[in-house]
């Protein structure tokens, strides 16, 4: 009886051996994403030239790409809100930002000495904000949404 425990637990053993190494290998086997230092480097530039505070009803950073957009849905409700924007890139990088379909947007530089551009809107439910990238990217892009009249 002691010898039929005795090959369970190595057979137990065995398989949690198998298991781990399997495991393992699954883990270092997967593909790394490349990492661009500059994007790292971008990011850390957008949050300090906007960072979170307490007012701040939501924000968000994203990483776009030349020829790529991105679009930002987010229900609000209804008011009156600050809207902050930042970019950060390699010389000459530029995006445009909007906050509607039929709206064409502003254009922002991504490089040089910049600073947060600021602006008021009335939203009805829903903050529809998108941003493209114009020339030279890669670009981290930032903003923030504060509530107005809370």
């Amino acid at each position: 009886m002691n010898a039929e425990r005795g090959r369970g637990a190595v057979l137990h053993l065995s398989a949690v051996l198998i298991l781990i190494a399997g495991a393992m290998w699954w883990w270092r086997a997967a593909p790394r994403e490349p990492v661009d230092d500059r994007l790292l480097g971008w990011r850390r530039t957008a949050e300090q030239l906007l960072p979170e505070s307490g007012e701040q009803q939501m924000s968000g950073t994203v990483a776009v790409t030349d020829g790529e957009g991105h679009e930002e849905v987010a229900a609000v409700g209804s008011g009156e809100f600050l809207v902050s924007v930042v970019c950060a890139g390699d010389d000459g990088s530029r995006v445009r930002v909007s906050l509607g379909a039929r709206e064409t947007g502003r254009g922002m530089r991504c490089s040089g000495s910049r600073t947060p551009e600021v602006f008021s809107v009335g939203l009805a439910d829903e903050l529809h904000l998108r941003v493209n990238v114009e020339k030279a990217g890669p670009v981290v892009f930032r903003y923030t949404l504060q509530r107005l009249n809370s």
